[in-house]
Parts: C-alpha cells; sequence; structure tokens
C-alpha cells in the first residue's frame, strides 16, 4: 500500500516512540525526511538521526532526546501543510511558534528551513510543521 504522506508518517512516529519511551526508532528514507531529521537535530530536539542502505531505499534511525526525568524534548510536533491542502506563507507571514520557543519548519527554494532562517534570507515556501 501506498503512503500518502511520508511526512506526516515520520512525525507521527516520532510522537508515538515518544510517548512509550523510546529511545531511538526506525523509519524508511527519503532526502526530505532526512533534511527534517538534521534540523530537528540541530534545533535540539532529537539526539542523532543516521541512515543506511538496506537494498531499497534505506532506513533513517533516529535517536531521541529526553531530559533527566525522562521527558521528551518535544512536547508537541504538528503537521500545518497536508496534501489535500497545502500551507504556503511568505517571509512576512511566518508565524511565531510559542512566541519564539519553538519552530516552523519550511519547505523553501534553499531547501528545508527554520522560520528565523526563512525571515532572516527574506525566503516564504511551505509550512510543514511546527515544533515546541
Amino acid at each position: 500500500m501506498s503512503m500518502t504522506d511520508p511526512i506526516a508518517d515520520l512525525l507521527t512516529r516520532i510522537r508515538n516512540a515518544q510517548r512509550a519511551g523510546l529511545a531511538d526508532f526506525e523509519v524508511p528514507a527519503s532526502k526530505m525526511k532526512q533534511r527534517i531529521c538534521e534540523v530537528l537535530k540541530d534545533e535540539g530536539f532529537i539526539r542523532e538521526v543516521t541512515s543506511k542502505e538496506d537494498g531499497k531505499q534505506g532506513v533513517l534511525t533516529v535517536t531521541l532526546k529526553y531530559d533527566a526525568e525522562k521527558r521528551p524534548a518535544i512536547s508537541e510536533i504538528k503537521r500545518q501543510s497536508k496534501p489535500g491542502l497545502r500551507r504556503y506563507v511568505g517571509y512576512e507571514d511566518i508565524p511565531k511558534v510559542m512566541n519564539g520557543l519553538g519552530i516552523a519548519l519550511l519547505s523553501t527554494s534553499k531547501g528545508i528551513v527554520v522560520d528565523r532562517e526563512a525571515r532572516k534570507q527574506h525566503l516564504g515556501g511551505e509550512l510543514l510543521a511546527t515544533v515546541w
């Protein structure tokens, strides 16, 4: 069966793994998923992402980040733009997530970037997800 929204699947796997208290999980690889995970790593929401070949499309292994009391680093992660309803924003209209405490992920002409980078570079694009 084909998957209609692989980004939503990635975000759901992150949510489910955190609720289950897993240290890491695997997800089928793609360049976009890898870049989303790398941005989340750079922003301090996940610990590590590694990819390995499995003869098909590859697998990403995502290591989650928890604090000393086993609370996940991500409080909430939400898909904003969906395949049935794409949400595009200009750089002036990029929402501030939790008054700047969270991040918004955008797919721009320069790749997948965080909201503050998009504002700095005057880039608009598709609003993929919000994380805090």
